[in-house]
This record gives structure tokens, C-alpha cells and sequence, in this order.
């Protein structure tokens, strides 16, 4: 059994960190606040801006999961959690001598900025116009060129138990679909995140990027359809004029997860069908 510690233990990382526990892992979960872990992972209690990080990290770690959010802060919050703790992390294993077998970090498919609904994967163009893009390429790259064996997993909208927020738009009535081309948009449920985290450790030699979608790219206005019918409320209405959309919410494009399932990973939910209709039931019942 490994050694395995999560940097930024939250919303992916506790799921995370709980299924590797189960399978008889030693399972530290780092953030600041970790009272609220699981009774199954090991709470550091832990910034990843510390300067005596080193100090804090346990000895003997297999394998480092990277799975911090910004937490809100804007630009500065990014750079904080996607730039300046990878290497605040990489100085701390130097200076510990510590050699985990490989650190994995969560990215976003936000490095994309294809806008024409064009198909995405591992090898296109990273081109980002927005400084959430930019700041997570700047962390992949020190991971990578840091000497220490890393994978990177790209994940597209993060959806899941408790975050409802886009059922809860449609069932008030308060989404809007665009008219004009698709939109098309890209997702994976939370269990697949951490599903495919888990497995990917257990392969030998990982490749050292992946895109984490499932395994459907989905017209924005589809899926609000979709969910309308299932809640049994009207249909979103029609965007009317007003601002245009920002540049993150103006890309489209279809991520492609070929890659993740050629290395053996087979997905919970495959589609935002299965994810959602679980959580349509789990809203009807509370």
C-alpha cells in the first residue's frame, strides 16, 4: 500500500482521498482548515504558502495529488494556488529530500480557448485569453520541467452531490440559452474525477497529460433543455441583448477523454444524463 499525501484535500480531493483510504492507502489530506475530512484520511493541518513546508509534509510519500482550488481572489488567487504553490511544493520535497514516485496536478480545460466548437485533446494549441488559462499552464509547466515524475489531469467543469447550481437555475427559471450555433461545453462528475486520479496512480508508467471529460461534449442549450424536461418546468427563454459573453464563457469546444479511456479508465457517468438525473432524484427527495 502506498503512501499519499493530497495537497488542497476539498470537493475532489476528500472524495479522493476516501476511496484510496478504502482501499488500504495512508491517506493525509493537507488545507488549512481539516476538520471536516473524512475520518478515514489523516489531517495536516497545512498552507502550501508555508515556508517551513518541508518541516510539515510526512516522510517516506509515494504519491503527491495536487487538487487545490483557488478559492475565489480572482487573479492573485489563481496565481496563489496554480503558480505559486507548485513550487512552493517542489522546494519544500528539495529541500526534505523527499522523491514521491509521481505528483499528479489538477488543471483545467480552461488552457483551451478554441471558440469554434473545433475537437480538443492532449496535443492542440493552448492558447488562453483569460489569466485563469495562462496561470494554470505556468503551473503544469514547473511541475513538468521540475525533475520529479508528473502527471497532469485537465478537468473540465467539475459538477456533482451539492452543487446544484445549475439545476437550481433551471428549475427557478433563471438560465438562459443563447440563439445561433452551439455552445458546446465540457464536463466530468465529481467521481469520475477522483475515480480517474485513483486509477491513474495504480498504472505504471502514466503519460504525463490527460483530458478529464466524459464522454460527451454537450450544446449548452441541450443540456438546459434537457434538465427543463426532467424537472418538469419550462424551458429556458431566450438570452435577450445586453453584454456580450466573457471570454471564458465564450469558448466551444469537444474535449476528447480518448486518452484517459485508452489507459483503462471506464467512467460512472459518461454523460451529464447520468450524473444529473442522480442528482435530479437526490433534490426531489430533500
Amino acid at each position: 500500500m502506498a503512501n499519499v499525501l493530497i495537497v488542497g484535500c476539498g470537493y475532489v480531493g476528500a472524495a479522493l482521498g476516501a476511496a484510496l483510504a478504502g482501499e488500504g492507502h495512508l491517506v493525509w489530506g493537507m488545507r488549512r482548515n481539516p476538520e471536516k475530512l473524512p475520518q478515514s484520511i489523516e489531517p495536516l493541518s497545512a498552507d502550501i504558502h508555508d515556508k517551513d513546508l518541508g518541516g510539515l509534509l510526512p516522510d517516506g510519500l509515494d504519491y503527491i495529488f495536487y487538487t487545490l482550488s483557488s478559492g475565489g481572489g480572482g487573479e492573485a488567487g489563481y496565481r496563489a494556488a496554480y503558480a505559486d504553490g507548485p513550487k512552493n511544493l517542489i522546494q519544500a520535497l528539495d529541500n526534505k529530500g523527499e522523491r514521491p514516485r509521481r505528483i499528479f496536478f489538477t488543471s483545467s480545460t480552461a488552457v483551451y480557448a478554441q471558440t469554434d466548437g473545433s475537437r480538443v485533446d492532449e496535443g492542440s494549441p493552448t492558447l488562453p485569453t483569460h489569466y485563469s488559462g495562462r496561470t494554470l499552464l505556468e503551473g503544469e509547466r514547473t511541475l513538468l520541467e521540475s525533475g520529479y515524475a508528473a502527471t497532469i489531469l485537465r478537468l473540465s467543469g467539475i459538477y456533482g452531490p451539492g452543487r446544484t447550481r445549475l439545476i437550481d437555475s433551471v428549475r427557478a427559471g433563471r438560465a438562459e440559452v443563447q440563439a445561433g450555433s452551439p455552445r458546446f461545453t465540457n464536463r466530468i462528475h465529481r467521481d469520475d474525477c477522483a475515480g480517474a486520479l485513483a486509477h491513474l496512480m495504480k498504472l505504471e508508467a502514466p503519460a504525463e497529460m490527460y483530458l478529464g471529460v466524459d464522454d460527451e461534449p454537450a450544446d449548452r442549450r441541450k443540456v438546459l433543455i434537457w434538465l427543463a424536461e426532467r424537472l418538469g418546468v419550462p424551458h429556458p427563454r431566450e438570452a435577450g441583448g445586453g453584454e456580450a459573453p466573457s471570454a471564458r464563457a465564450a469558448t466551444s469546444k469537444r474535449c476528447s477523454n480518448a486518452r484517459l479511456k485508452a489507459a483503462g479508465y471506464r467512467f460512472l457517468y459518461p454523460s451529464y444524463r447520468e450524473g444529473y438525473a442522480e442528482m435530479i432524484k437526490e433534490v426531489k427527495t430533500t
